[in-house]
């Protein structure tokens, strides 16, 4: 059993795990263990091997996110590096006396062959170096981390907002949105990490300066002191061993240090380095032109170097005439299909081609464009979603996504709200400004723009922002302009719920409540209801503004009484009847008292008799009597509606759908409920009976329903 686990084992054993841990024992070991000269050698020469590797993928990369990895490894470099000189300075010191093949051959190049053995050159060489990259490369690279770290880290909060809001509006899908964010983490993560990481090469920079001068000062006291050489001797062996040793560690540094730079100042464009300098640089001849002529007219001055600045002037026009020739066949390749290639036929016409209207529509005049612009600070998009996710909330079904264009034939600052591609609202707005509302207790008057509030009608101005405090101590209601288009909005939707919801959506509710009540949606549909019947249910309920939350309350209604009745309009009364107290709630409270509006016996009696149909929605009256249960309605209504209390006409089931019907637009705030949609537990005070001589008084009564 235990071969076979180390069989498993080592089947799925991976190699390439064992990087790091090999990185790091090579790393103490140079620190800890005496290494041989040839080991120096293999070392040194896997260092350089490694920077210029390291460099090259800096240069093909597309983007800096393709190389995010490389924070890591310029650490694992720097170290080694220094791990590396650890090794080196021992085996220089150790073994200098015996000549400058001491510490192995690559050292000895370095020291020997590139300064050409004179250890002046090679100070000055290696000074160069130096400033080369801890001042110019190391230091420019790293206020470029520092800057892009700063930016990217401002930058994020409205990256993401630009995100959300292209989710809200449609423009991307939830996986493209959650790449994205990704996308934008990986960025600050990458050049908050190439901002430290800067440091390391710095660090590295001055740390090659100070150790050229303990192995010069060391490696001359040893010498001299310890191994009895002459100065001149000692000067030289462990002088050329030191800058040798210097020169080998710093040409690595050096190109780590110009990929660092590379990486920090590419701009995050798909595309490789070599084609954006080529593009950029060279795609306007004229610039290599004019500098082909500048340096040719210094040649022909006399004393100057003439064959090298002509020659360079001839190979820059050249170049500038070969990409001229270049661009000119690229547009002849443009054109000549146009003129020699006929017209493509056109594509045959396809159900695609036919397009769906939006549910939900908002098209802007171009004025409004900065309130949907989340980069330009806009907040309609955020307070759109907060209308949706209250609406949903309180209605009990998902609304469905608002659809935003822009719309050049309205005018600047104008919008217009649709629904099923039907305008429904229309408003014009003035964006800089805010919307300071009449609810009709104001205390005085304000300087301003008179206009109506599109959600309401209420009288309303447009002020400046300055004035939103003071308009409030009057008390008007203040809202700036991306509210106004909100609250239009939030409007237009509950009142016309039933529209938004459909069979998709309906099954989409008999899904999430199958979860938690499967029986109860399996003995619903498809029998003894179609999925069509419930759909209308619902629809008459939201269309009474009655909330479909409790959708298990509708479900085991529609259960019951579905096997007696497939009308939705008798199902929808039933519906009402399990609903009762949400709707009583609805309209009153907590109250236990209830007002409410009754009419005559006697009219109460001829409605009945006018009834032709079994739910009450149709019903044959006379216009004179017609316009007097209107009128009385109406008084009626005012007259509740002006002492504050809820306006309720209390009538029988059969007659409560006609006039809910007849009075829903004509006399707005009255409802119609009947005597079955009341608690049991309420008391009513009757304060009108319609068709009742005028001198009759309240009455006051239990429910007896």
């Amino acid at each position: 059993m235990a071969g076979e686990t180390l069989t498993a084992q080592l089947r799925g054993f991976n190699p390439q795990g064992l990087g790091a841990p090999l990185v790091v024992i090579m790393m103490l070991a140079m620190v800890v263990i005496p290494l041989p000269p040839m080991a120096l050698d293999m070392l040194f020469t896997f260092n350089i091997t490694f920077g210029l590797v390291v460099l090259l993928v800096s240069v093909y990369a597309l983007r800096p996110l393709d190389f995010t990895v490389f924070p890591t490894i310029l650490l694992v470099a720097t170290l080694l590096r220094l791990a590396l000189n650890i090794a080196s300075t021992r085996v220089v010191l150790l073994e200098g006396h015996t000549g400058t093949a001491a510490a192995g051959k690559v050292i000895e190049a370095f020291g020997d062959f590139v300064i050409g053995g004179n250890y002046a050159v090679g100070l000055v060489v290696f000074a160069i170096l130096v400033i080369i990259n801890f001042i110019v490369v190391t230091k420019g690279a790293g206020r470029v981390s520092e800057v892009s770290a700063r930016f990217t880290l401002d930058a994020m909060p409205g990256k993401q907002m630009a995100i959300d809001a292209d989710l809200n509006a449609g423009l991307c899908s939830q996986d493209e949105a959650r790449q994205r964010r990704t996308e934008i983490a990986q960025e600050a993560d990458f050049y908050g990490s190439m901002d430290g990481a800067s440091k390391f090469v710095r660090g590295d920079a001055i740390a090659g300066i100070l150790i050229l001068f303990i192995n010069i000062i060391g490696g001359l006291s040893i010498g001299v002191f310890q191994h009895d050489l002459e100065l001149g001797v000692a000067v030289r062996n462990y002088t050329l061993l030191t800058i040798g040793d210097g020169l080998v560690a710093q040409i690595p540094s050096l190109v780590l240090s110009t990929a660092t730079a590379i990486i920090v100042t590419r701009v995050s464009n798909s595309e490789a380095m070599s084609s954006q300098v080529f593009s950029q640089m060279f795609d306007n001849p004229r610039a290599l032109v004019v500098a082909a002529s500048i340096i040719a007219l210094l040649g022909l001055i006399p004393g100057m170097p003439n064959v090298a600045f002509l020659t360079i002037a001839a190979i820059g026009a050249g170049l500038a005439y070969m990409l001229h020739r270049r661009q000119q066949r690229g547009e002849l390749v443009e054109v000549e299909p146009e003129e020699v290639e006929p017209r493509p036929e056109q594509r045959e016409l396809s159900w695609d081609d036919v397009q769906t209207v939006d549910i939900i529509g908002l098209e802007v005049g171009y004025g409004l464009i900065p309130l949907v612009d989340v980069r330009q600070g806009g907040e309609l998009m955020t307070r759109i979603k907060g209308v949706r996710k209250k609406l949903s909330q309180e209605l009990g079904f998902l609304i469905q996504p608002v659809h935003i264009r822009d719309n050049l034939d309205l005018s600047p600052n104008s919008y217009r709200l649709s629904l099923l591609g039907v305008p429904m609202g229309e408003a014009e707005i003035l964006p800089n400004r805010d919307l300071a509302i009449n609810p009709g207790t104001v205390y005085g008057e304000l300087s301003g723009t008179p206009t109506k509030d599109p959600a309401f009608g209420l009288d309303a101005y447009w002020i400046e922002p300055s004035q939103r405090e003071h308009a409030q101590t009057l008390g008007y209601t203040v809202v700036d302009a991306s509210t106004v288009i909100a609250t239009h909005l939030s409007q237009l939707l509950q009142d016309n719920a039933h529209e938004l919801i459909g069979h998709e959506e309906v099954q989409e509710l008999l899904d999430v409540l199958k979860r938690s009540s499967p029986k109860l949606v399996d003995g619903l549909t498809p029998k003894p209801l179609e999925l069509s019947v419930i759909v209308k249910v619902l629809q008459n309920l939201l269309q009474e503004q009655i909330a479909i939350r409790d959708l298990r309350t509708i479900a085991e209604t529609l259960a019951e009484h579905g096997s007696k009745s497939q009308d939705a309009g008798v199902l929808s009364a039933q519906v009402r009847i399990s609903l009762g107290r949400q709707i009583v709630q609805n309209i009153y409270g907590m109250a236990s008292e209830l007002t409410v509006m009754t009419l005559h016996p006697s009219l109460e009696q001829i409605l009945l008799q006018s009834v032709q149909s079994q739910d009450g929605s149709v019903m044959a009256l006379e216009p004179g009597m017609a316009q007097m249960i209107h009128s009385s309605l109406k008084q009626a209504s005012e007259n509740q509606q002006a002492r504050g209390e809820a306006a309720v006409l209390l009538v029988s089931q059969s007659l409560r759908s006609m006039l809910a019907r007849m009075v829903r637009h004509a006399i707005p705030g009255l409802h119609v409920l009947s005597y079955d949609e009341v608690p049991d537990d309420k008391q009513l005070r009757v304060v009108a009976n319609i068709g009742a001589p005028e001198s009759q008084s309240e009455v006051r009564t239990g429910n007896e329903n």
